[in-house]
C-alpha cells in the first residue's frame, strides 16, 4: 500500500515527534496540584457533524455558562493527528478528537500526558465509492482517500482493507476533507472513508454510493468515532474547570438528542462562521441520522482500536491502553443531572 504525499506525511510526523519532545511526563503531570479554576480553557475541535457536540457548545454558549470566569479560546483542526501535536505540545488544554488520534496521543507520550474524559460520537463514518464499485474487489488498482495519515478513518480503511487482503493492491492517499470531494467529483480519486458530513456530500453531491457503512463492522454498531481527551497535567491542577466543560457537554448532547431541529440548526450555523458555506438540509440530515451523539466513549472497544493500528500498519505494536480513561469528572457530572454513569471498560486502572 502506498500512501502520499510524502511531503505531508513528514511534517506530520516531524510535528509529532516535536510535540512528543514537549510532552507532560507522569511524574510532572500526575504530580501536579488542584490549583482551582482555571484562567483560560483553550478547545480544540473539527469543523465536521461528527464533533456536532462541540460545534452545538460553542453556539449555544453552553461551556461558557458552565466555565464563568474561565476564557474559552476556541481552535479548529483539520483532522486529529494535527491536534494531537498541539495536545502533546501543550498548546491545547482539551480536545474533541478522534479515536485513533486519541490512542496515538496517550501512546507517544507512554500513557501519561493525556486521559480520556467523554464519549462525544459513535458512528458517523463510511467508505463511499463510484457507483461502479459494487464489491471489495473492485478497489484493485483504484485510489482511496482518508483526510490524514494515522487519523481515526486512516486506521480504519487500513484495518479493512487488510482484512479483505487488499493491502498491496489499493493506493491510499491522505487529503483535506474540502479537496477530496472536488477530486472525487474530477474523477481523479474513486473512494473515500471519510466522516460526516464528508461521506453524506460525496453520496449527494457527488453521486458516490457507500460500499462500507463502518459501524457494521463492530458489535451493535457502536464504536467511538469521536472522544474528549484533555491533558493530565490540566486535568490535575484544574479538575473544577474540567468538570464545568463536561456539564456543558452533557448540556450540548441532551439538547442536540432532544430538540434535533435546533441542534442540526446550530451545528449548520456553525459550519458556515468556520467554512464559509453551510450544509445543505439534505446533508444534514443524512449525516445526523448516520452519527448517534454520547458521552459513553464505547471504552471498551479501545484495545481493539489500539490493535488495529498494527493491523493497518500505524503501529509496530498495540498500545497498552490501560490507564487512558478518567472518567471520574463525567461521572459525578451525570450523577448531578440523575443519568446513569458510564463504564471506563477497564481503562481506569493501570
Amino acid at each position: 500500500m502506498r500512501t502520499r504525499p510524502l511531503v505531508a506525511t513528514i511534517a506530520v510526523l516531524s510535528l509529532l515527534t516535536a510535540a512528543c519532545s514537549r510532552a507532560d511526563r507522569g511524574d510532572e503531570a500526575e504530580s501536579a496540584q488542584d490549583k482551582g479554576p482555571a484562567a483560560e480553557l483553550r478547545l480544540g475541535y473539527l469543523p465536521n457533524v461528527t464533533h456536532a457536540p462541540a460545534l452545538i457548545g460553542l453556539e449555544k454558549g453552553l461551556f461558557e455558562k458552565e466555565l464563568g470566569g474561565t476564557t474559552l479560546t476556541r481552535q479548529e483542526f483539520n483532522a486529529g493527528p494535527t491536534e494531537v501535536s498541539a495536545l502533546l505540545g501543550g498548546s491545547l488544554d482539551i480536545g474533541f478528537i478522534g479515536s485513533g488520534p486519541a490512542i496515538n496521543a496517550y501512546a507517544k507520550s507512554h500513557g501519561e500526558a493525556v486521559r480520556l474524559i467523554s464519549g462525544v460520537t459513535s458512528g458517523g463514518a463510511q467508505l463511499v465509492v463510484e457507483p461502479e464499485i459494487t464489491k471489495p474487489a473492485d478497489l484493485a488498482g483504484k485510489t482511496v482517500v482518508t483526510p490524514q495519515l494515522g487519523n481515526t478513518q486512516d486506521v480504519a480503511l487500513k484495518k479493512w482493507l487488510s482484512d479483505q487482503g487488499l493491502t498491496d493492491e489499493v493506493e491510499v492517499t491522505n487529503m483535506e476533507n474540502a479537496q477530496t470531494l472536488n477530486a472525487f467529483q474530477n474523477g481523479d480519486v474513486q473512494a473515500a472513508w471519510l466522516p460526516e458530513p464528508w461521506s453524506s456530500r460525496l453520496v449527494l453531491d457527488a453521486d458516490a454510493t457507500v460500499l462500507v457503512d463502518e459501524k457494521e463492522l463492530w458489535p451493535g454498531g457502536r464504536f467511538p468515532t469521536t472522544v474528549v481527551v484533555v491533558r493530565t497535567r490540566f486535568l490535575n491542577e484544574h479538575p473544577e474547570t474540567v468538570r464545568a466543560f463536561l456539564r456543558g457537554l452533557v448540556a450540548s448532547i441532551d439538547h442536540a438528542n432532544q430538540n434535533e431541529a435546533d441542534a442540526q440548526r446550530a451545528v449548520n450555523t456553525r459550519l458556515e462562521a468556520l467554512t464559509g458555506k453551510a450544509l445543505a438540509p439534505e446533508v444534514i440530515e443524512r449525516a445526523w441520522a448516520n452519527s448517534t451523539l454520547t458521552f459513553d466513549p464505547v471504552a471498551g472497544e479501545f484495545p481493539q482500536l489500539a490493535q488495529d493500528q498494527v493491523t493497518a500498519g500505524i503501529a509496530e505494536q498495540a498500545p497498552e491502553m490501560a490507564g487512558f480513561a478518567d472518567l471520574t469528572e463525567l461521572n459525578a457530572v451525570l450523577k448531578e443531572a440523575g443519568q446513569p454513569a458510564v463504564d471506563a471498560g477497564g481503562l481506569d486502572k493501570k
